[in-house]
Protein backbone atom coordinates (compact mmCIF):
# COMPACT_ATOMS: atom_id res chain seq x y z
CA UNK A 1 0.00 0.00 0.00
CA UNK A 2 1.22 3.47 -1.08
CA UNK A 3 -0.60 6.49 0.27
CA UNK A 4 0.21 10.17 -0.78
CA UNK A 5 -0.22 13.45 0.80
CA UNK A 6 -0.42 16.50 -1.53
CA UNK A 7 -1.85 19.69 -0.24
CA UNK A 8 -4.52 21.98 -1.44
CA UNK A 9 -3.50 25.98 -2.27
CA UNK A 10 -4.35 30.23 -2.10
CA UNK A 11 -2.90 31.59 -5.21
CA UNK A 12 -2.77 35.52 -3.78
CA UNK A 13 -1.19 37.67 -6.70
CA UNK A 14 -0.70 37.00 -10.68
CA UNK A 15 -3.64 34.23 -11.92
CA UNK A 16 -4.10 34.16 -15.36
CA UNK A 17 -0.23 34.89 -15.99
CA UNK A 18 0.24 31.63 -15.65
CA UNK A 19 -1.86 30.52 -19.03
CA UNK A 20 0.69 29.60 -21.81
CA UNK A 21 -0.87 31.77 -24.25
CA UNK A 22 0.51 34.48 -22.05
CA UNK A 23 3.70 33.36 -20.56
CA UNK A 24 4.95 32.14 -23.31
CA UNK A 25 4.84 36.03 -24.79
CA UNK A 26 5.18 37.42 -22.04
CA UNK A 27 6.57 35.85 -19.12
CA UNK A 28 4.52 34.94 -16.12
CA UNK A 29 4.74 34.23 -12.40
CA UNK A 30 2.62 34.08 -9.12
CA UNK A 31 2.26 34.49 -5.72
CA UNK A 32 1.01 31.82 -4.02
CA UNK A 33 0.80 29.07 -1.34
CA UNK A 34 0.04 25.42 -0.18
CA UNK A 35 -2.66 25.09 2.95
CA UNK A 36 -3.06 22.75 5.58
CA UNK A 37 -5.87 20.77 3.86
CA UNK A 38 -4.69 17.94 2.06
CA UNK A 39 -5.91 14.77 -0.59
CA UNK A 40 -5.23 11.85 0.35
CA UNK A 41 -3.84 9.12 -2.74
CA UNK A 42 -4.49 5.71 -1.40
CA UNK A 43 -2.73 2.70 -3.96
CA UNK A 44 -2.78 -0.90 -3.74
CA UNK A 45 -1.94 -3.82 -5.35
CA UNK A 46 -5.15 -6.18 -6.31
CA UNK A 47 -4.59 -10.06 -6.60
CA UNK A 48 -7.13 -9.83 -9.69
CA UNK A 49 -6.83 -7.98 -12.75
CA UNK A 50 -9.54 -5.12 -11.87
CA UNK A 51 -9.24 -1.67 -11.91
CA UNK A 52 -11.00 -0.48 -9.17
CA UNK A 53 -10.99 3.43 -8.34
CA UNK A 54 -12.71 5.01 -5.32
CA UNK A 55 -14.07 8.94 -5.11
CA UNK A 56 -17.17 10.23 -4.89
CA UNK A 57 -18.69 7.68 -7.07
CA UNK A 58 -17.06 3.65 -7.21
CA UNK A 59 -15.60 2.66 -10.56
CA UNK A 60 -14.63 -1.22 -11.56
CA UNK A 61 -13.39 -1.73 -15.28
CA UNK A 62 -10.65 -3.89 -16.68
CA UNK A 63 -9.24 -1.37 -19.17
CA UNK A 64 -7.39 2.03 -18.80
CA UNK A 65 -9.21 3.47 -21.40
CA UNK A 66 -12.79 2.41 -19.54
CA UNK A 67 -11.80 4.60 -16.35
CA UNK A 68 -14.11 7.71 -15.92
CA UNK A 69 -11.89 9.66 -13.46
CA UNK A 70 -9.90 11.32 -16.65
CA UNK A 71 -6.91 12.38 -14.27
CA UNK A 72 -6.57 8.81 -12.79
CA UNK A 73 -6.94 7.55 -16.67
CA UNK A 74 -4.16 9.69 -18.05
CA UNK A 75 -2.02 8.95 -14.97
CA UNK A 76 -2.10 5.88 -15.56
CA UNK A 77 -1.30 5.82 -18.86
CA UNK A 78 1.51 7.94 -18.30
CA UNK A 79 2.97 5.90 -15.71
CA UNK A 80 2.24 2.99 -17.52
CA UNK A 81 0.09 0.54 -15.31
CA UNK A 82 -2.84 -1.04 -16.89
CA UNK A 83 -4.34 -3.56 -14.36
CA UNK A 84 -4.53 -5.04 -10.78
CA UNK A 85 -4.92 -1.71 -8.60
CA UNK A 86 -7.31 0.03 -6.11
CA UNK A 87 -6.76 3.58 -5.96
CA UNK A 88 -8.14 5.66 -3.51
CA UNK A 89 -9.07 9.15 -2.99
CA UNK A 90 -9.67 10.88 0.75
CA UNK A 91 -10.21 14.64 1.28
CA UNK A 92 -10.03 16.94 4.36
CA UNK A 93 -12.61 18.99 2.86
CA UNK A 94 -15.09 18.69 -0.05
CA UNK A 95 -13.23 20.12 -2.96
CA UNK A 96 -15.36 20.03 -6.37
CA UNK A 97 -15.60 23.78 -7.22
CA UNK A 98 -13.49 25.33 -4.11
CA UNK A 99 -11.28 27.10 -5.79
CA UNK A 100 -8.37 25.54 -4.00
CA UNK A 101 -6.67 23.97 -6.77
CA UNK A 102 -8.07 20.05 -5.73
CA UNK A 103 -7.80 19.03 -9.50
CA UNK A 104 -4.18 19.86 -9.81
CA UNK A 105 -3.57 18.20 -6.16
CA UNK A 106 -5.18 14.80 -7.16
CA UNK A 107 -3.19 14.69 -10.20
CA UNK A 108 0.26 15.31 -8.64
CA UNK A 109 -0.72 12.70 -5.69
CA UNK A 110 -2.26 10.23 -8.23
CA UNK A 111 1.16 10.65 -9.64
CA UNK A 112 3.52 10.20 -6.45
CA UNK A 113 1.70 6.96 -5.79
CA UNK A 114 1.95 5.55 -8.59
CA UNK A 115 5.46 6.01 -9.34
CA UNK A 116 5.84 4.71 -6.03
CA UNK A 117 3.96 1.98 -7.05
CA UNK A 118 6.54 1.21 -9.59
CA UNK A 119 9.56 1.81 -7.61
CA UNK A 120 10.00 5.14 -9.22
CA UNK A 121 11.17 8.44 -7.43
CA UNK A 122 10.63 11.52 -9.37
CA UNK A 123 11.35 15.04 -8.28
CA UNK A 124 8.88 17.67 -7.64
CA UNK A 125 9.66 19.58 -11.08
CA UNK A 126 9.34 16.29 -12.64
CA UNK A 127 5.65 15.62 -10.98
CA UNK A 128 4.81 19.27 -11.90
CA UNK A 129 5.54 18.65 -15.12
CA UNK A 130 4.02 15.90 -15.78
CA UNK A 131 0.96 16.57 -14.37
CA UNK A 132 0.35 20.02 -16.00
CA UNK A 133 0.79 17.35 -19.16
CA UNK A 134 -2.08 15.47 -18.04
CA UNK A 135 -4.06 18.39 -17.56
CA UNK A 136 -2.85 21.11 -19.94
CA UNK A 137 -2.31 18.60 -23.16
CA UNK A 138 -4.14 15.86 -22.95
CA UNK A 139 -6.85 16.93 -21.50
CA UNK A 140 -6.78 20.06 -22.83
CA UNK A 141 -8.25 21.43 -19.91
CA UNK A 142 -8.36 25.62 -20.04
CA UNK A 143 -6.55 26.39 -17.29
CA UNK A 144 -3.02 27.72 -16.20
CA UNK A 145 0.29 25.79 -14.68
CA UNK A 146 0.77 27.57 -11.10
CA UNK A 147 -1.53 24.60 -9.38
CA UNK A 148 0.37 21.81 -10.29
CA UNK A 149 3.64 23.55 -9.20
CA UNK A 150 3.08 24.78 -6.36
CA UNK A 151 0.74 21.32 -5.23
CA UNK A 152 3.84 19.69 -5.96
CA UNK A 153 6.76 22.07 -4.62
CA UNK A 154 4.85 23.03 -1.46
CA UNK A 155 5.20 26.44 0.63
CA UNK A 156 4.58 30.20 0.22
CA UNK A 157 6.26 30.59 -3.21
CA UNK A 158 6.80 33.02 -5.94
CA UNK A 159 6.82 30.93 -9.25
CA UNK A 160 8.01 32.30 -12.91
CA UNK A 161 6.86 30.99 -15.75
CA UNK A 162 8.67 29.61 -18.01
CA UNK A 163 11.87 29.72 -16.16
CA UNK A 164 10.78 28.52 -12.32
CA UNK A 165 10.68 30.03 -9.14
CA UNK A 166 11.36 29.58 -5.66
CA UNK A 167 10.61 29.34 -2.39
CA UNK A 168 10.01 32.90 -0.79
CA UNK A 169 12.58 33.35 2.81
CA UNK A 170 10.52 34.99 5.53
CA UNK A 171 11.17 35.01 8.85
CA UNK A 172 9.04 32.97 10.86
CA UNK A 173 7.34 35.82 12.84
CA UNK A 174 6.28 37.14 9.47
CA UNK A 175 5.10 33.71 8.44
CA UNK A 176 2.98 33.54 11.58
CA UNK A 177 1.28 37.22 11.11
CA UNK A 178 0.52 35.73 7.65
CA UNK A 179 -1.02 32.79 9.18
CA UNK A 180 -2.80 35.34 11.69
CA UNK A 181 -4.11 37.20 9.06
CA UNK A 182 -5.62 34.54 6.33
CA UNK A 183 -9.32 34.03 6.24
CA UNK A 184 -11.57 31.75 4.18
CA UNK A 185 -15.62 31.72 3.90
CA UNK A 186 -16.92 29.22 1.70
CA UNK A 187 -19.69 31.47 -0.31
CA UNK A 188 -21.64 28.44 -0.26
CA UNK A 189 -21.27 28.02 -4.05
CA UNK A 190 -19.45 24.88 -6.20
CA UNK A 191 -19.02 25.69 -9.48
CA UNK A 192 -17.06 24.10 -12.32
CA UNK A 193 -13.86 25.91 -12.75
CA UNK A 194 -13.22 25.35 -16.59
CA UNK A 195 -16.69 27.26 -17.58
CA UNK A 196 -15.22 29.97 -15.50
CA UNK A 197 -11.96 30.15 -17.45
CA UNK A 198 -13.08 29.36 -20.81
CA UNK A 199 -15.34 32.87 -20.13
CA UNK A 200 -12.09 34.67 -19.72
CA UNK A 201 -10.63 37.07 -21.76
CA UNK A 202 -6.90 37.42 -21.85
CA UNK A 203 -6.58 40.95 -22.07
CA UNK A 204 -2.60 42.05 -22.04
CA UNK A 205 -2.87 45.27 -20.38
CA UNK A 206 -5.03 43.70 -17.11
CA UNK A 207 -2.46 40.42 -16.73
CA UNK A 208 0.91 42.94 -17.05
CA UNK A 209 -0.67 44.86 -14.61
CA UNK A 210 -1.95 41.57 -12.37
CA UNK A 211 1.74 40.53 -12.75
CA UNK A 212 3.16 43.50 -11.35
CA UNK A 213 0.88 43.28 -8.65
CA UNK A 214 2.72 39.74 -8.16
CA UNK A 215 5.71 41.63 -7.80
CA UNK A 216 4.62 44.18 -5.44
CA UNK A 217 3.13 41.05 -3.82
CA UNK A 218 6.48 39.13 -3.69
CA UNK A 219 8.46 42.92 -2.30
CA UNK A 220 5.54 42.92 0.29
CA UNK A 221 6.15 39.90 2.14
CA UNK A 222 9.49 40.33 2.13
CA UNK A 223 9.25 43.49 3.90
CA UNK A 224 6.57 41.58 6.47
CA UNK A 225 4.19 44.34 5.20
CA UNK A 226 0.71 42.06 5.49
CA UNK A 227 -1.50 45.22 5.14
CA UNK A 228 0.56 46.00 2.05
CA UNK A 229 -0.12 42.46 0.31
CA UNK A 230 -4.07 42.63 1.56
CA UNK A 231 -4.13 46.24 -0.23
CA UNK A 232 -2.93 44.57 -3.31
CA UNK A 233 -5.63 42.15 -3.22
CA UNK A 234 -7.61 44.59 -3.30
CA UNK A 235 -6.45 45.72 -6.09
CA UNK A 236 -5.96 42.44 -7.89
CA UNK A 237 -9.54 41.66 -7.26
CA UNK A 238 -10.99 44.74 -8.83
CA UNK A 239 -9.13 44.33 -11.79
CA UNK A 240 -9.54 40.18 -11.87
CA UNK A 241 -13.49 41.09 -12.12
CA UNK A 242 -12.73 42.85 -15.58
CA UNK A 243 -11.92 39.46 -17.13
CA UNK A 244 -15.42 38.02 -16.83
CA UNK A 245 -18.94 38.88 -15.53
CA UNK A 246 -18.70 35.26 -14.18
CA UNK A 247 -15.69 36.10 -11.70
CA UNK A 248 -18.01 37.18 -9.33
CA UNK A 249 -21.35 37.90 -8.09
CA UNK A 250 -24.16 40.00 -5.78
CA UNK A 251 -23.70 37.43 -2.71
CA UNK A 252 -19.50 37.77 -3.60
CA UNK A 253 -20.03 41.78 -3.64
CA UNK A 254 -21.97 41.84 -0.70
CA UNK A 255 -19.59 39.15 1.30
CA UNK A 256 -16.43 41.09 0.07
CA UNK A 257 -18.36 44.53 0.93
CA UNK A 258 -19.39 43.88 4.41
CA UNK A 259 -15.34 42.39 5.45
CA UNK A 260 -13.74 45.71 3.57
CA UNK A 261 -16.52 47.45 6.16
CA UNK A 262 -15.44 45.24 9.40
CA UNK A 263 -11.46 46.20 8.80
CA UNK A 264 -10.33 43.58 5.85
CA UNK A 265 -7.35 45.01 4.39
CA UNK A 266 -8.29 43.17 1.02
CA UNK A 267 -9.25 39.77 -0.35
CA UNK A 268 -10.37 37.83 -3.57
CA UNK A 269 -12.16 34.82 -4.57
CA UNK A 270 -9.81 31.59 -4.61
CA UNK A 271 -9.35 30.23 -7.92
CA UNK A 272 -10.80 31.08 -11.16
CA UNK A 273 -14.02 32.96 -9.63
CA UNK A 274 -17.80 32.28 -9.52
CA UNK A 275 -17.76 30.67 -6.22
CA UNK A 276 -15.60 28.76 -3.99
CA UNK A 277 -13.65 30.39 -0.81
CA UNK A 278 -13.63 34.12 -0.57
CA UNK A 279 -9.95 34.47 0.85
CA UNK A 280 -8.87 37.48 3.17
CA UNK A 281 -6.40 39.69 4.57
CA UNK A 282 -7.25 41.24 7.64
CA UNK A 283 -5.95 42.69 10.82
CA UNK A 284 -5.98 40.05 13.53
CA UNK A 285 -7.71 42.41 15.96
CA UNK A 286 -10.54 42.33 13.42
CA UNK A 287 -10.79 38.40 12.88
CA UNK A 288 -14.15 38.46 15.53
CA UNK A 289 -15.69 41.26 13.93
CA UNK A 290 -15.60 39.60 10.47
CA UNK A 291 -16.16 36.53 11.74
CA UNK A 292 -19.50 37.78 12.79
CA UNK A 293 -20.18 39.67 9.44
CA UNK A 294 -20.01 36.82 8.14
CA UNK A 295 -21.66 34.38 10.44
CA UNK A 296 -24.10 33.09 7.76
CA UNK A 297 -20.58 31.62 5.98
CA UNK A 298 -18.98 28.65 6.91
CA UNK A 299 -15.26 29.54 7.80
CA UNK A 300 -12.31 27.52 7.02
CA UNK A 301 -9.65 27.64 9.14
CA UNK A 302 -5.79 27.70 7.55
CA UNK A 303 -2.49 27.95 7.72
CA UNK A 304 0.39 28.18 5.36
CA UNK A 305 1.85 24.29 4.36
CA UNK A 306 5.56 24.27 4.02
CA UNK A 307 5.39 21.11 2.03
CA UNK A 308 4.22 19.96 -1.33
CA UNK A 309 3.04 16.72 -2.51
CA UNK A 310 4.88 13.50 -0.66
CA UNK A 311 4.71 9.85 0.03
CA UNK A 312 3.57 9.34 3.61
CA UNK A 313 3.19 5.74 3.96
CA UNK A 314 4.22 2.52 1.89
CA UNK A 315 4.05 -1.00 2.74
CA UNK A 316 7.33 -0.97 4.05
CA UNK A 317 7.26 1.48 6.32
CA UNK A 318 7.00 5.37 6.90
CA UNK A 319 8.83 7.76 4.57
Amino acid sequence: MIISQTPLRISFLGGNTDFPAYYEKYGGVVLTTTIDKFIYCIVKNRFDDLIKINYSIKESVEKVDDIKHDLVREAMKVVGIDKGIEITFISDIPTEGSGLGSSSSVTVGVLLALHRYKGETLSSLEIAKEACDIELNRLKSPIGVQDQYIAALGGLREIRFPEGGGVIDIPNGVRNQLDNSLMLFHTGINRQSSEVLQSIKLDKDILDHNKNLAEMGILAIKDGDIQRLGELLDEYWQYKKQLSNRISNPLIDEMYSKAIIEGAYGGKITGAGGGGFLMLIVPSEKRQAIRWALKDYKELPVRIEKDGGKIIFDINGYE
